[in-house]
C-alpha cells in the first residue's frame, strides 16, 4: 500500500511491531497514541482523510503523511476488509493466545496488582507466584526508569532470567494502557511478531477502554 491508494480503500490495524511499540511505555507521543486509539476501537477503522485530520488533529494531508511514515515504519498495516475485536469473553480468549506467546507454550497475564488473569503452561500455583514478581520487577523498573532509559539509554523495558549463554529463560513485559497496566510473563523464548500479539494487545485495549 502506498500514501494515497490507501484512502478509503484500507482499513487501519497495528502491525505487531506496532502494536508492541504502543505498549511497552507509559510516555507517550504521537505514535504511540495514535495505535493506541486503534487498539482501543472495537473495530478496524476505514481510512479516510476527514477521520485522520479529526483523530490527528492536523490537516488532512499532513494526516495522511503521518499515517504514511508509521506504515513504512512498519508500525502500521491497511487491511482489505474490516476486521471487530473477538467478541467472546477475555478469560476465554486468553489461553490459546498466551500459548502462542512463547516456544515453549507458557505464558501468565497479570495485571499491575500482581494478579494473574490467563495463563498457559504454567500450574494454577506457579501462575500466581509469577504474577506477584511481574509486579515487583515493574516496581523496580518504575523506580529506576531514570538510570535505565536515561543514563544509560536502554531501549528494551522487558526483564528476564538469562542462562550463561544470555538467553532468556523466563522474561516480563509491561503492557501499558493509559495509567493502567498488564504483565506479561513468558517461558522461553517470545514470540510477539504475530498477528495473534496484536489479538492480545487489542483485546485488552478494547476491555480497558470499556472499564474507563
Amino acid at each position: 500500500m502506498d500514501q494515497y491508494t490507501l484512502n478509503g480503500e484500507f482499513f487501519l490495524h497495528p502491525t505487531p511491531a506496532g502494536a508492541y511499540h504502543a505498549v511497552s511505555r507509559s510516555t507517550t507521543d504521537a505514535a504511540r497514541q495514535f495505535i493506541r486509539r486503534l487498539l482501543r476501537s472495537r473495530e478496524t477503522p476505514r481510512l479516510t482523510p476527514e477521520l485522520m485530520s479529526s483523530w490527528l488533529g492536523l490537516d488532512e494531508q499532513q494526516a495522511l503523511q503521518f499515517v504514511y511514515r508509521l506504515q513504512n515504519s512498519g508500525l502500521v498495516q491497511g487491511l482489505p476488509v474490516q476486521v471487530e475485536a473477538p467478541p467472546e469473553r477475555v478469560e476465554a480468549l486468553l489461553p490459546p493466545l498466551l500459548t502462542q506467546m512463547s516456544d515453549s507454550g507458557h505464558a501468565v497475564l497479570a495485571d499491575k496488582r500482581g494478579l494473574y488473569i490467563g495463563k498457559a503452561g504454567f500450574t494454577h500455583e506457579a501462575a500466581e507466584e509469577l504474577a506477584a514478581l511481574g509486579a515487583d520487577l515493574a516496581g523496580v523498573h518504575e523506580r529506576h526508569a531514570r538510570l535505565l532509559h536515561g543514563n544509560l539509554g536502554l531501549r528494551s523495558d522487558g526483564w528476564g532470567m538469562v542462562g550463561a549463554s544470555g538467553y532468556s529463560e523466563l522474561g516480563f513485559w509491561p503492557l501499558h494502557f493509559g495509567d493502567d497496566y498488564f504483565i506479561l510473563a513468558v517461558g522461553g523464548a517470545p514470540r510477539f511478531n504475530q498477528e495473534a500479539f496484536t489479538t492480545l494487545l487489542w483485546i485488552l485495549g478494547v476491555r480497558y477502554s470499556s472499564q474507563s
